[in-house]
Order: structure tokens, then sequence, then C-alpha cells
């Protein structure tokens, strides 16, 4: 497998936080303080997502978020208009990023040439990956983290019925132990994500479970709760 050498060292179980493009500016920031306030509370390796405007603005206001870009390109410093630039990330505070999400998927050459860009310049990686067969197969791309998600189920606040999470998780870890798996798709209550964890999962989240919630301190603490209690079953098991 590829060389880990990202800054930011990712341990489970961990919670991401993806506004998307449902908010920006001072929206954003107001949900990164409350976040990475509980995050510091409960001790739970966090990921929080931005707008690539934003992500200063975050990661100014923030310490216990593993603040994280939702795009960039495989570009190097010099010609590139309109393109992510990888090290403007870093400068911005960006710990991680997030890859081939179903709202913006890139093709298996682009993926492999940004998952390097990424390690050169330290950001921990999160590529996303919908059926078995690409979760096998970003799998051996060496990524940090993935997200498996049936692409019909995100948004929807409904879980896949059938064993997905189980199947893909163990599909990942087949072809590389070392990545962690997150399962996020449709997932809006802490039981959710007890559910996934239980099926091997190594992390959970989202984003319209979260940001549709009338009580956003509410769901978190109850999502946080799930993760803590989980962890601490597995140390008592250890």
């Amino acid at each position: 497998m590829n060389d880990r050498t990202t800054a930011v060292p990712l341990v489970g179980p961990l919670l991401i936080v993806n506004p998307k493009a449902y908010l920006g500016g001072a929206e954003t920031l107001a949900l990164a303080k409350l976040t990475d306030e509980l995050a510091g509370e409960f001790g739970i390796t966090t990921l929080f997502t931005a707008q690539h405007a934003d992500l200063r603005l975050v990661a100014e206001a923030t310490s216990n978020l593993v603040v994280t870009a939702q795009h960039m390109d495989p570009i190097t410093p010099g010609r590139g208009m309109g393109h992510i630039l990888p090290e403007g990330l870093v400068e911005a505070g960006a710990g991680a990023v997030v890859l081939n999400h179903a709202e913006h998927p890139l093709g298996v050459d682009v993926l492999d040439r940004t998952l390097e860009r990424a390690r050169e310049v330290g950001l921990a990686s999160i590529v996303c990956a919908d059926s078995d067969a690409q979760c096998r197969a970003i799998a051996t791309l060496g990524p940090d983290v993935m997200i498996c998600e049936p692409t019909a189920a995100i948004g929807t606040g409904q879980m896949d019925a059938g064993d997905y999470v189980e199947r893909t998780t163990r599909i990942v870890k087949s072809v590389d132990p070392a990545i962690l798996v997150i399962q996020a798709a449709g997932v809006s209550t802490g039981d959710d994500v007890a559910r996934v964890l239980s099926q091997g999962a190594d992390g959970s989240g989202g984003t319209s479970g979260i940001l549709k919630h009338p009580d956003h301190r509410g769901i978190l603490t109850d999502m946080y709760t799930a993760l803590v209690a989980h962890r601490d079953a597995n140390s008592t098991a250890e």
C-alpha cells in the first residue's frame, strides 16, 4: 500500500460533519464552533468540511477539528486558473480533503494523482465510493479514510436496509486494514451511528441528518455519545 505521511493522524471512532454548500460564512462558523466545543468535550476525532472560502475562517476559530476541504485538484504551483491548489489548502489551515463525492466525482486517473498530491503536502485523504467494485478499487489507491455510501441513500434520512455497511466495510478492510471506513449515508440519529459502528465502521456523521435537525447541539451530542459508548466498550473489551 502507499505510505501514509499525513500531518494529521486520524484515529477512530470518528465523526464527520459535512455542511457541503448548505451553509457558508457566519453560519458555517457557528456550526464549526459548536462542533469544536463538543469535539473537545467528548474527545472524538472530528472532520469538519467547509467551502474553500471558509476554511481559514474555521481553522482560525477552532482547535479540536480536522478542518477538511471538500475538493482539491492535482495541480502544482504555477498555471491552473480556477483550480484548487493543495498547498493553498494547507496554508489556509486544512488538515484533510474529501475526494470523489457523488456530487463531485473524479476519474480514476485524476483521483490517483490527487491522492499523490495530498500525500506530498501532508493532507489526510477521505475518498468516497458507492458500489462494492468502487470500494475495492479505491481501497487499492491507499486513502487514509473511505466514505462508503450508496448514492441513492444520500440525503434521504433512510439507511440501507440490507448488509451494505458490513459488506463494504469488509471489502475495504480486506484490501487494506489500515483504511478507516466511515458509513454515513442516511444516518440521522445516535442510534444510526451506533448501528454502523456495530457493523464494523470506524466512524459516521453526515450532512442532512445534522443540518436539518432543529437542534444542532442535541443531534451532535447524540452522535458523539454513541461514538464514545462504542470507544469505551471496545477499550473495556481489550
